[in-house]
């Protein structure tokens, strides 16, 4: 026997403790404000529990004073269980600086509108197509985001939209890079200035985008009423007229998505469901797969949320299903969205309990994305699941994927 044959998983634990404490996941979910559905999605491993906050809940409910006993590990600063990543440090500074004084030290003359939007795309381009973008990305945001301002503060007269533009998609690169190395009180505040910045535009394409990268993160944090209301009312907001630009299709399509997977969340499956049908009728009227503000909108971003609801629901034939008409590596999506539907593709196989299946698409997960497979729990929760019962055929390859992700120590 393993020395992960009896190891529990967090939904594991909490469903025991739980029932120590005589409470049905209806109460549970009552006394910590979230649906029944929740509760036994967690406890099935449909959905991780990851955030710090809704764990300290968890664990009050459920009078567990040390969280190492409700996650079978001690907790640490990032996704993966290491200390934060070592970007993080600079970037904090750069957030934590009052904005009019980011860049007054810097050196030689401000960039140009066309120099910053060029160094923004090309960070954008890294970011979303490196396959080791977080050593690459991290540490030019912080110079950028100085160098972003001091143009912002010089910007000749006719230029100030379009800096004003840069300086937006840059705080929304910001906030995708924070919240994928698990610094989630980073990531809103990065997207709150975004949203901020776009909201003085009068430009409903930049607000939608910003409103959708908002409700990315209110959703990643367990805020998911909010992330619906905040999509719908940008839907209304960005609603496309005969004439519509790509643009503001994409984002209204995107932000359709955005408030499918938060109406899901909420325990309203239906609704997410129409959501996800008014996003493809927005699909099939703009016809071909864009990446307009990062959104990642079309036919087959559209398909892999479908895929996604499924899987929130925890019907993996389903999802494996629609899976199979979709193609995965189409290269107008970014590498950080393929990623994360492989994930959801493994954590179906993970739940029809496919081993060999999961462990495949682990493999694919590591080959296309060798750094950000380490920032799933999804992954970490299937490995350790196939810890439990690992074969002599695949034993060596599951231990080589469990040491790169953090699950065994090297």
């Amino acid at each position: 026997m393993n020395s992960y044959s009896r190891e529990l998983t967090t939904g594991d634990r909490i469903k025991l403790y739980r029932q120590r404490k005589g409470l049905s996941q209806a109460a549970l979910g009552g006394l910590i404000g979230r649906s029944e559905d929740w509760v036994s999605k967690v406890e099935r491993g449909v959905i991780p529990v990851d955030k710090l906050s809704v764990l300290l809940e968890v664990s009050r409910v459920l009078d567990i004073r040390d969280l190492a006993e409700l996650t079978g590990r001690s907790i640490a600063l990032t996704a993966n269980g290491s200390p934060e990543h070592e970007s993080v440090p600079a970037i904090r500074r750069a957030l934590n600086t009052i904005s009019s004084q980011l860049g007054a030290d810097l050196p030689g003359a401000p960039l140009s509108a066309d120099e910053l939007v060029q160094r923004v795309d090309e960070a954008w381009q890294s970011y979303e197509h490196d396959v080791d973008r977080y050593a690459v990305v991290g540490p030019q945001l912080p110079i950028l985001l100085a160098e972003a301002h001091y143009a912002s503060r010089s910007a000749n007269v006719g230029d100030e939209a379009e800096i004003a533009q840069a300086v937006i998609s840059l705080y929304h690169l910001l906030q995708v890079f924070l919240r994928r190395v698990g610094e989630q009180t980073l990531s809103r505040i990065a997207a709150d200035r975004a949203l901020q910045l776009a909201d003085q535009s009068n430009d409903p394409v930049l607000l939608g985008a910003s409103a959708w990268n908002m409700a990315g993160i209110l959703t990643s944090a367990g805020d998911v009423a909010e992330s619906a209301d905040l999509a719908r009312s940008a839907i209304e907001v960005t609603t496309p007229g005969d004439d519509a630009s790509p643009e503001l299709l994409s984002v209204h399509g995107a932000l359709h998505l955005a408030a499918a997977v938060a109406t899901m969340r909420d325990g309203r499956p239906s609704a997410a469901w129409d959501l996800l049908h008014d996003a493809d009728r927005v699909a099939r009227r703009a016809g071909v797969d864009r990446n307009d503000w990062r959104t990642s909108f079309g036919p087959t971003n559209v398909a892999m949320h479908g895929v996604h609801l499924a899987g929130e629901e925890g019907d993996a034939t389903e999802a494996l299903r629609l899976a199979d008409t979709i193609e995965d590596d189409n290269p107008v999506l970014p590498l950080e969205r393929r990623t994360r539907y492989m994930v959801e593709v493994m954590n179906a196989n993970r739940l029809k309990q496919d081993d060999y299946a999961t462990l495949y698409m682990i493999g694919r997960i590591r080959k296309t994305s060798p750094e950000e497979v380490k920032f799933f729990p999804l992954v970490r929760e299937a490995i350790r699941d196939l810890l439990k019962r690992e074969r002599p055929t695949y034993r060596a390859e599951l231990r080589d994927h469990a040491t790169h992700v953090g699950v065994l120590a090297g």
